[in-house]
């Protein structure tokens, strides 16, 4: 069994500090029960918490750790920035020069402004939208997680699927109702809303590979016709590539599934680990952003020179490197094929999607295509095996509503200490 006293002091503090003792939901580990794991250090696949316990690591910072942890490369070039400021709140050479390789990368995005968070890039692409088309409504999809901004708290995924609360208090209706929803993968609910609000929908966001109800796979033909829909009623087509951005290819989901989005929103990986975000698109909507527009957006720390560095480093190295995406489609295949050779084995047949370097195991024996499927899951046998792969070295997402991320530290020797678990994990929660 691991020690976790240090830990649970900890999170005993933190809850006279903190709501909740965590700043961010899903840390609180409350839909797999038990106290959370406070980490100290990380370096490749391994994370270190504060009582010494190593864990591989499936989560790596939700997706931005796609080298591992630590990786030299990323290093080396924030130690180089570090003497020159951590600040400037003025133009710098990297922001220009981040801009450019993005553009390179994702042909979709003529120009691009960076922010702090991925919800910041959301928030930010759907005032640009309403601005640009001069309507107030938006389409989002059941169980996709765009951030805590209002608009986006409506059918929400992740943290608050994960709190048994799709919707937020604080949340007006006034802002609810500019918000109308639709099942994922469900293309006629689409046509329906867009029929029922002829000329009033400014833009439509999703994401394009579901990480936040767990991963969830976009069906045959629904990205296509999203692209069509939008464009023949002059909807603005938003691809949240927060996590698939330079995870799932080079030019990310657009690259994979050959969509081209109006609109981009970017976080997490563009900063090596650091916080940021993006969004960028088309070229005539962008210019509606001030100071070139009159859709007003701005940040003391955006283009921030550390975030800048990390990330040009780590976007450098996937470009440079694309044969990286091949190691990692094979050893994220080994994982989550042995997953589901493994549950079928022990008689669960549970449904595992994969797409890339992305995976979960969905505690069902049905296909999970929406929202509504994934909550047939077992919750609380996912509980129960959570805790039986943290006791077994493998440290995963605490909730059955999150998508795994596999980096390029994981080594075939990893892929085989992962499986083992697994095999006892799961035999451990059904009693096998």
């Amino acid at each position: 069994m691991l020690n976790l006293t240090t830990s649970a002091a900890l999170f005993e503090r933190a809850k006279t500090l903190i709501p909740g003792g965590v700043n961010s939901p899903v840390r609180a580990f409350r839909s797999v029960g038990g106290s959370p794991v406070f980490m100290a250090s990380a370096h490749g696949a391994w994370l270190t918490d504060v009582d010494g316990n190593q864990y591989v690591d499936f989560i790596n910072s939700w997706g931005p750790m796609i080298l591992g942890h630590a990786p030299e490369v990323v290093l080396d070039a924030v130690r180089a920035a570090l003497p020159n400021s951590l600040s400037f709140g003025a133009p710098t050479h990297r922001e220009v020069e981040m801009a450019e390789l993005i553009r390179e990368m994702v042909p979709s995005i003529e120009k691009v402004r960076l922010v702090n968070s991925g919800t910041e890039a959301c928030m930010s692409a759907i005032r640009a939208a309403r601005g640009y088309t001069g309507r107030a409504k938006i389409i989002k999809f059941e169980g996709c997680y765009h951030g805590h901004g209002d608009a986006f708290l409506i059918a929400a995924g992740s943290g608050a699927l994960t709190a048994g609360e799709p919707d937020s208090a604080g949340v007006t209706i006034g802002v609810a109702q500019d918000t109308l929803t639709a099942p994922y993968n469900d293309l006629p609910a689409v046509e329906a809303l867009i029929a029922a609000n002829p000329g009033q929908i400014a833009a439509l966001i999703l994401e394009p590979v579901v990480g936040n109800m767990g991963l969830v796979i976009p069906a045959e033909g629904f990205l296509q016709g999203l692209r069509d829909l939008c464009t023949q009623h002059g909807i603005v087509l938003i691809f949240d590539e927060v996590m698939t951005g330079f995870r799932l290819a080079p030019g990310g989901a657009q690259q994979l599934y050959g969509i081209t989005a109006d609109m981009t929103t970017l976080g997490k990986i563009i900063g090596g680990g650091l916080p940021v975000g993006a969004y960028g698109g088309r070229e005539d909507i962008m210019n509606c952003v001030a100071p070139a527009g009159k859709v007003y957006q701005a940040g003391t720390l955006s283009g921030n020179p550390m975030a800048t560095a990390a990330g040009m480093a780590q976007l450098r190295y996937l470009h440079e490197y694309p044969e990286l995406y091949t190691a990692l489609e094979a050893s994220s295949a080994r994982l989550a094929d042995g997953t589901r050779q493994i549950a079928a084995e022990l008689g669960l047949n549970y449904t595992v999607n994969r797409v890339g370097s992305m995976f979960s195991l969905f505690f069902t024996d049905k296909p999970v295509n929406n929202l509504d499927d994934a909550k047939h899951c077992d919750t609380a046998a996912f509980g129960r095996y959570f805790h039986a792969m943290l006791n077994r070295g493998i440290y995963l997402a605490p909730s059955q509503f999150e998508a795994l991320f596999v980096s390029t530290a994981i080594t075939d020797e990893l892929v085989e200490k992962y499986l083992t678990a697994c095999r006892e994990s799961l035999k451990e929660a059904h009693g096998l």
